[in-house]
């Protein structure tokens, strides 16, 4: 994956005409903003707010989201079935409390210094989301 050139900041999406939170318009605080300045310079990722958290696509597919508000910590990813069996391996990452079978994980973000272990996990899930779905099984 190549890295987005640096020079002009990464437009948010979804906003519309109204009147956005602070945190929107800088593009998240803390590590959320971490998050969001390393993901906007990868080729084809679009950052976009949605229901509270900041969603990161791949094309039309989601692959991680993280909160916009600064108080919570948990970073969504979804992973191939064989790469989630590997990352739950790890201290610190957990299943989805809802779509763990579909894939999901859950890890805690606390500050930025707690980002570059989850980018490996970025990198194979934002893979994962260029690959088109599996044929449904019978």
């Amino acid at each position: 994956m190549s890295e987005r050139p640096r020079g002009r900041p990464r437009r948010v999406r979804g906003l519309g005409g109204r009147k956005t939170r602070r945190a929107l318009e800088r593009g998240g605080t803390g590590a959320a903003r971490a998050l969001n300045a390393t993901l906007g310079r990868w080729d084809g990722v679009r950052i976009t707010p949605m229901f509270g958290r900041w969603g990161y696509f791949a094309g039309e597919r989601l692959f991680a989201c993280f909160p916009v508000r600064d108080k919570d910590r948990d970073l969504w990813i979804r992973l191939a079935p064989a790469d989630q069996g590997r990352a739950l391996r790890e201290p610190g990452v957990r299943p989805h409390r809802r779509f763990g079978r579909r894939g999901w994980i859950e890890l805690t973000i606390e500050s930025e210094a707690d980002v570059p272990r989850a980018l490996g996990w970025l990198r194979r899930a934002r893979a994962a989301a260029g690959r088109p779905d599996p044929p449904a099984e019978a």
